[in-house]
Parts: C-alpha cells; structure tokens; sequence
C-alpha cells in the first residue's frame, strides 16, 4: 500500500521521499514522509489534482502541496510535531500500544497503568486487549467503590508476554460518566512520563510554516501531524483560539478567551495568511482509517476561506465557544482502504513445516 501511495507521487519528489521512508536513524523522518503520503493520497482521492513542491507566494518557496478542485486552488503544507518526553527510557510503551489499550471498550473503568519492564519487540496486543477487556468486564463499579470506602485496595491486574510486564488498576467512572464505551481507557499514566505542553507544540508548528512562504494569494492550510500520547482537542484550541479564562464578579462569572492564540494574539501580523489549520492526531499507518482530520478555521477576517473537504470535520471559534461540524465522508474511502483497517492479525504466526 505505501509503494502504490509513493508511486502516485511524481517523479521528481519520489527520490527524497523515498530517502525518508529508509531512513533507520531517524523515527521523525519516517513519520513526516508518511504523513505526506497520507495527505497526498487522501487529496487525490477526494477528487483533487495535486502539484508537488512548485514554486508559489512572494519569497519563492515551493509548499509541499498545490491543489486544485474543480475552479479553486489551495495550499497545503505539513508538518510532523512529535511530543517530547523526558526520561521515558524503558518505561516508554510504543504509540501503537498507547493507542491500542486506551481503545479498549471500557464504559465503566479508568485505568491506570504501570510499566514494570519493556520487550525488545511490540507485544501482540490482540491477546492484551482480549486480556484486558474479560478482566475489566467482569468487575462491578459500585462494589469496587464500595470495598475501596472501607479501605479494600483498588483491582490490579498484571500482564506479561514476550519481556513486558504492566500492571493495571482498575478505577470506577462516577455514576453519570458510565455508559460510554467509546470513551478514554486510560486515565493514569506511569509517572516517568514527563511530556510537553502540547499547546505550545501545536503553536510552534503554526508559526514555523504560517509565515514561510510570504503572500500566496491563495487560501493556504497548514496540515499538523499531532504525536502525542493523550492529544486533546483543548490543546489545539488553546494554541489557535487562545487559553479559556473564566472572570468572577460579585454576581456570578463569564467565560472568556485570553488574546495568546495564533490568530488571536495581539502580535499576529501576518497570521491571516493562514486559512486553517487541519490536524490528526498520532497518524499512523494503523490509525489512518480511525482518526478524523479536522480542519480549525481562521476566524480573522483577512484570511482567504479555507475549503472543506467531506472527509474532513471543522471547527470554528464563535465568540467564545467553539463550534463543530462532522465529517461528511468516512475517511477510508478517499485513501483508498477498507473501513476495518489493517486487516489481518498484526502479528502473525509463522507455521513451521516438518520434514518428511
């Protein structure tokens, strides 16, 4: 599938794509080149034409995307932001076994999880989840907390395979945030993990690429691949929209923004070039089928609309609050993908043949 996406690419931007794809040095490097096969592939399967790296705005800069769709034309150009941990070292799971627990149908459990040691090799998380998801199914919310009230410790459960070991705690959701079991598993996470704001992260890549290319005189998307272990939607509102602030009085108290957003921020000069910003959180070739692009509109009025694709959600500051519209489409099918993608057990068992 990634040969077929990287062919799509044209002949004078495969050589260094294909560097970046190879690389063994560098995880960033695999990670962005990905990102912009996803891109790629997910315009031209929405029905646009797109031009690689050709030279477009005033400072004579090639963005990595020029798109046309029916009579209009846009910019897109990525960036990959990867969240930086301090002192992970052994106590690091791989983002497709963060992804993989905290998908886990758990309506009425957090958990909290403890790395006690780490395999050289990605554990199989098919029997993990089945593991996880009988153990937690069959423990009862109100009894646990009733036993935890007279000092019965909280449920563990350890899992070992293959040199890893974790444990898990069981912790009940309050009555009225049970039911849900599309909802975030994990709830504690091992403290040797010291991450970043991810605001900041977000901000940073906006500014990086947002003044890159002078005027464009066209509507110009940043596209953000987000790494990140718990990305949250706040986060990106803080970094685009500025921080929430609540300002109390002696009759109640109102909601507010502070002015410390990209678009927002006093010293914005310029930032009305960019129309939008469209964000995945940890793209991945396992979470391409999964994870909705939302395309965060500008609400200066200087900047040129961005348009929207159907497979994309938006969301837009109105006023204070944030407003939100679905995805029209279903991702999977502009890449080109079935809905239940990858399919196949992820780690597959290899039959040995006796000899005859």
């Amino acid at each position: 599938m990634i040969n077929k996406w990287w062919s799509r690419f044209p002949d004078h931007a495969q050589p260094g794509l294909l560097s970046r794809l190879r690389d063994r040095n560098s995880d960033t490097n695999v990670f962005s080149a990905l990102w912009e096969l996803y891109l790629h592939e997910m315009l031209l399967g929405s029905g646009c034409s797109v031009e690689v790296e050709q030279r477009t705005g005033t400072r004579g800069n090639r963005p990595d995307f020029l798109v046309t769709r029916d009579d209009e034309q846009f910019i897109v150009e990525a960036i990959w932001k990867v969240e930086k941990l301090s002192d992970a070292g052994s106590n690091a799971l791989p983002p497709q076994l963060t992804d993989a627990i905290d998908r886990l149908p758990s309506p009425n459990f957090f958990v909290s999880c403890k790395l006690h040691s780490a395999g050289s090799t990605t554990p199989p998380q098919k029997r993990l989840k089945a593991e996880l998801t009988n153990w937690l199914a069959s423990l009862d919310p109100d009894q646990v907390i009733a036993d935890y009230e007279r000092k019965v410790p909280l449920p563990k459960h350890t899992w070992q395979e293959a040199g890893w070991c974790l444990t898990f705690e069981a912790i009940p959701r309050s009555p009225g945030k049970r039911g849900d079991p599309s909802s975030r598993t994990i709830g504690i996470y091992p403290s040797a993990w010291m991450v970043e704001d991810g605001s900041e992260r977000v901000l940073d890549a906006v500014r990086k690429k947002g003044g890159k290319y002078g005027d464009l005189e066209l509507p110009f998307i940043v596209a953000v691949g987000h790494a990140a272990v718990f990305p949250e939607d706040e986060d990106i509102e803080s970094a685009l929209y500025g921080r929430t602030v609540e300002y109390a009085y002696a009759g109640g108290s109102t909601f507010g923004r502070l002015s410390d957003g990209y678009w927002t921020a006093a010293d914005n000069h310029g930032h009305s070039r960019v129309s939008g910003v469209l964000t995945v959180d940890n793209p991945a070739p396992w979470t391409w089928t999964k994870n909705t692009p939302v395309l965060w509109q500008s609400p200066n009025l200087n900047s040129l609309p961005a348009p929207v694709l159907s497979i994309w959600a938006t969301a837009q500051l109105a006023e204070v609050q944030i407003e939100r519209q679905p995805a029209l489409g279903p991702v999977h099918a502009a890449l080109g993908l079935p809905e239940l993608w990858p399919t196949g057990d992820a780690f597959p068992q290899r039959h040995q043949h006796s000899r005859e």
